[in-house]
C-alpha cells in the first residue's frame, strides 16, 4: 500500500515524498527510520484495474532482471554518477513496478543518509546477503562499479546453470505426466467400453486383460476417492516439506539419487566455489564468506558442512583442511584449496574449480537428457503397448473364432 508522507527533517527542512508499507503503522515506522519526524501521513487512493492487479500480482522480480540491474548500475557508478541519482533514474526507466518501488525507496533511504549496502539489506527478498555483502566491500573499498560488475557476471553465471538443470528435469517431468493423463483416460473412457464387450464374448481372458480391467474397474469406479486421497498426501507432502526434517530429508534425497544426485552436488559445488571465489577476490574475509555462502548454497546438507567449516576456521584451522573431512567434498577440492592458501591465491583456486564445476553441471545435463529422450520414448511405448494389446488380443482371438 502507497502512503504520502509530509515530515521535518534534522535539519527542519520540509520532507515530502511517498513510502511503500502494509499499514499505516509500518509506513510512520518506515519515514522515521529515515531520520524524519512525521506531520501527517495518508494513504494514496490507487485506482488500478483489475488487469493491474493480476499483472503485479504475478509480476515479481527475476533473476535476470537484477542482473541488468547490476549491470546498468555498474556502469552508471563508473560514470561517476552519485548514487542518489543513479538508483532515482533507474527507478524512473524501470517497466517492472515492483522493482521500481523497491529502487525508490532506496533512493529515499540514501537521500536520508543511508549507506548504499544498508538500503539494499532493507529488501531481503530481492537483494541476498551474498549481494549485500559484495556491495559492502565495494563501499569500503571504493570500487562499487567493479562490486556490481561482479554480481552481474556471478548472477548471470548462476542463472544459466540453474535454469539448464531446471529445464532438463523439466522434460521428463512433462512425459511423464502426459503419459499419465493419456493412461488415466484410456482406464477411464476407452477400456471400460472394450471390456464389456470383451465380457459378454464369454471367451477366458489372459492374466494381463483381467489384470488391466481390474485396474480400470477401481480407478473408473472410485475417481474421486482416488482424487481426493492423491490430494491429501500432495499436501501432507507440502508441509512435510515446509519443515526442518522434510527439508532435510529431500536435500538429502536430491543429492542421493543415482546420477541426478550426483549432477545437483555439483551444481552445490559451482555455487558455493563461486561465491567464495568472488567475494574473497573483493577483499572479504574468508569468515564473511563462508557465513554468507553458507546461508545461499540452497541445500541444507551443503549448508550444514559450510557453516561446521566455518567454526573450525575461525577456531584457526585452514580452509581446505575443515572440508577435507566431508565425504561429499570431492579430495580435488580439498586438495587445490590447500595449494591456494599456500600460494595465497584462493580466490583464483576457487574461481577455477567453479568454472570446472560449471563445465561438469553443463556436461551432465546434457548427457541426462541425451539419456532421457530414448529413455522416456520406450517407456511410453511400453505402457501403451501393453495396454492396447490386453485389449486387442483378446478382440483378435474373438474375431478368429468366428
Amino acid at each position: 500500500m502507497l502512503f504520502s508522507y509530509r515530515a521535518i527533517d534534522q535539519n527542519n527542512a520540509i520532507r515530502e515524498g511517498t513510502v511503500e508499507a502494509v499499514n499505516i503503522d509500518a509506513a510512520i515506522i518506515t519515514v522515521q527510520k529515515r531520520g524524519y519526524t512525521v506531520v501527517a501521513i495518508d494513504p494514496i487512493d490507487e485506482k488500478k484495474s483489475v488487469l493491474d492487479l493480476e499483472i503485479n500480482l504475478f509480476q515479481g522480480i527475476s533473476t535476470k532482471e537484477i542482473v541488468i540491474l547490476s549491470r546498468q548500475l555498474a556502469t552508471l557508478f563508473d560514470a561517476q554518477v552519485s548514487a542518489l541519482r543513479v538508483f532515482r533514474l533507474l527507478g524512473a526507466e524501470m517497466e517492472n513496478q515492483q522493482l521500481r518501488s523497491v529502487l525508490n525507496s532506496i533512493a529515499d533511504d540514501l537521500q536520508a543518509g543511508s549507506s548504499i549496502s544498508r538500503a539494499l539489506a532493507a529488501h531481503p527478498d530481492v537483494f541476498s546477503s551474498f549481494y549485500v555483502n559484495m556491495v559492502r566491500s565495494g563501499e569500503e573499498s571504493g570500487s562499487l562499479d567493479k562490486s556490481f560488475l561482479y554480481l552481474a557476471d556471478y548472477l548471470d553465471r548462476t542463472y544459466q546453470v540453474v535454469t539448464k538443470a531446471r529445464n532438463a528435469l523439466i522434460y521428463p517431468a512433462f512425459v511423464i505426466g502426459v503419459f499419465i493423463l493419456v493412461m488415466g483416460l484410456m482406464l477411464t473412457l476407452v477400456i471400460p467400453r472394450i471390456s464389456q464387450i470383451l465380457t459378454d464374448s464369454g471367451q477366458e481372458l489372459p492374466i494381463y486383460t483381467k489384470l488391466v480391467i481390474g485396474i480400470s474397474n477401481i480407478v473408473t469406479n472410485y475417481i474421486g476417492i482416488i482424487l481426493v486421497l492423491l490430494s491429501l498426501v500432495g499436501i501432507g507432502l507440502w508441509q512435510f516439506l515446509k519443515t526442518e526434517v522434510g527439508r532435510r530429508t529431500f536435500d538429502e534425497l536430491k543429492i542421493s539419487i543415482p546420477y541426478i544426485g550426483d549432477l545437483y552436488r555439483k551444481l552445490y559445488l559451482t555455487r558455493i566455489c563461486d561465491n567464495l571465489s568472488t567475494m574473497l577476490s573483493s577483499g572479504i574475509t574468508m569468515v564473511q564468506a563462508l557465513e554468507v555462502t553458507s546461508e545461499v548454497v540452497d541445500n541444507l546438507v551443503f549448508k550444514e558442512i559450510v557453516s561446521n567449516t566455518l567454526i573450525e576456521v575461525k577456531g584457526g584451522r585452514s580452509f581446505a583442511d575443515a572440508v577435507a573431512e566431508y565425504p561429499e567434498i570431492p579430495g580435488v577440492l580439498s586438495q587445490m584449496a590447500k595449494v591456494g592458501e599456500e600460494t595465497g591465491n584462493l580466490s583464483e583456486i576457487m574461481g577455477t574449480l567453479a568454472k570446472f564445476y560449471n563445465r561438469e553441471v553443463n556436461n551432465a545435463v546434457d548427457t541426462l537428457i541425451g539419456l532421457i529422450e530414448p529413455l522416456m520414448i520406450v517407456m511410453l511405448g511400453l505402457g501403451v503397448g501393453t495396454l492396447l494389446a490386453s485389449v486387442l488380443m483378446p478382440i483378435y482371438n474373438l474375431t478368429g473364432s468366428i
